[in-house]
């Protein structure tokens, strides 16, 4: 099955594609209508290849105890998502929240919101659903991450932030070199997220983001959007509202926000 996002910008630099024009699939098409919702936003899943993909979930969903291949991340961007050993006690992370999910490990997805959405990613592919009989120990741990327990760090602790009230935590891998982090933009903010590495892929979190660059034209941009590029590009972003944003960032080089 083919799944494709409508995009505004796309060229060689940039990519801009808004969470409204997402075409969906199903995550596991084997299963038809009992399975959750997916779309990629970058790469393909089927495949040996990095992939970014949007997943919903309806409420009430539970899956079958069951394992992956490989190793994946989940952040959630609406709803209440549980992941973890067909055993343990429900822990609902809400929007923000964040977790991995190690390759062989047994465990268990639920939803308990009246809609779940997720952001989920993997470094490697084809990203497959296999039966619990298949489990083995790769030697990596699961963590789950509910919001409440990020620690967020100021601005003037990160020497690539400029920005008052913009504040930042590492999720995996390390600055620099090829990584993942969380940026959270304060209400009435007007800035600049300068990049010049060779991949630069966000997906909006939380808020809605007034967007443009010198190859798009100003567009609002709603949770579940994703901005790609490569090179030297400046994004520049705009919050009017009084709540505050939220954007992940997938990177194998430094960025700046001013």
């Amino acid at each position: 099955m083919f799944f494709s996002a409508s995009t505004l910008a796309d060229s060689k630099k940039l990519k801009v594609v808004k969470a409204s024009n997402i075409d969906w699939g199903y995550l596991n098409p084997a299963r038809g209508d009992l399975s959750p919702g997916a779309a990629n936003l970058w790469g393909e899943r089927t495949k040996d290849s990095a992939t970014g993909m949007l997943v919903r979930f309806k409420k009430g969903f539970q899956s079958p105890p069951h394992i992956h291949n490989i190793t994946y991340r989940g952040i959630v961007i609406e709803g209440q998502l549980h992941n973890d050993d067909p055993k343990a006690e429900k822990m609902w992370m809400p929007m923000g929240s964040y977790w991995t999910q190690p390759a062989g490990e047994e465990h268990i997805t639920a939803a308990n919101g009246e809609t779940n959405l997720i952001y989920l990613e993997i470094d490697s592919g084809p990203y497959l659903v296999k039966p619990s009989s298949e489990k083995f120990d790769n030697g990596e741990h699961p963590i789950n991450l509910h919001r409440n327990n990020i620690v967020w760090m100021e601005h003037k602790d990160l020497n690539f932030i400029e920005a008052k009230g913009v504040k930042a935590y590492f999720v995996w891998g390390e600055p620099s070199k090829l990584s993942g982090s969380m940026v959270k933009i304060p209400a009435e903010f007007k800035g600049t997220i300068h990049t010049e590495a060779s991949e630069f892929k966000s997906v909006i979190i939380a808020g809605q983001v007034n967007y443009n660059s010198k190859e798009q034209k100003a567009v609002s941009l709603e949770p579940g959007s994703y901005i790609q590029s490569s090179g030297k590009n400046f994004h520049f972003i705009e919050n009017k509202s009084n709540k505050e944003i939220i954007i992940y960032i997938r990177t194998n080089g430094k960025y700046r926000i001013y």
